[in-house]
């Protein structure tokens, strides 16, 4: 049996990270709707809920399906501490998407300089930007783990 590339398996880990940011986003936008239509909370205080269960919903679903081989293992601080190192890590992506976004919005010529387009390129630019930080970072094969 053939091993697979390594680009290959970089290909096959950016399509389930991908597949569970869309996961993440449903979850955001859900509880946002929960939270602000159904609780009545206030619409940036529910945006904060929504942020820190999507955030935590993706650190799971790539830390059980993307990354699932450099998960941490063992004492419930290592996983915290890895959970720590995603929100970190998920937060600076965020600034690079938003970033994208304004500098299209306010520099660049049309169409990039549409609000929609501008959307489109900063959550590329930030998902792009999570998964290399995901994966060298918060998931690097020098992951946090209990000796056996």
């Amino acid at each position: 049996m053939k091993a697979a590339s390594p680009h290959a398996l970089i290909r096959a880990q950016f399509l389930r990270f991908a597949m569970v940011g869309t996961a993440g986003f449903l979850v955001d936008e859900s509880v946002l709707a929960i939270m602000h239509r159904l609780i009545g909370l206030d619409p940036i205080w529910a945006r904060v809920v929504s942020i820190l269960c999507a955030m935590t919903f993706t650190w799971w679903g790539n830390r059980t399906l993307t990354f699932h081989h450099a998960a941490a293992r063992g004492s419930a601080r290592l996983v915290a501490l890895e959970w720590l190192r995603f929100i970190a890590a998920n937060s600076l992506g965020a600034v690079v998407n938003f970033t994208t976004y304004a500098t299209l919005l306010h520099v660049a010529p049309a169409p990039f300089n549409n609000p929609y387009l501008a959307t489109v390129c900063g959550v590329g630019i930030g998902m792009l930007f999570n998964f290399v930080t995901s994966r060298t970072i918060v998931f690097s094969s020098g992951r946090l783990n209990s000796p056996s």
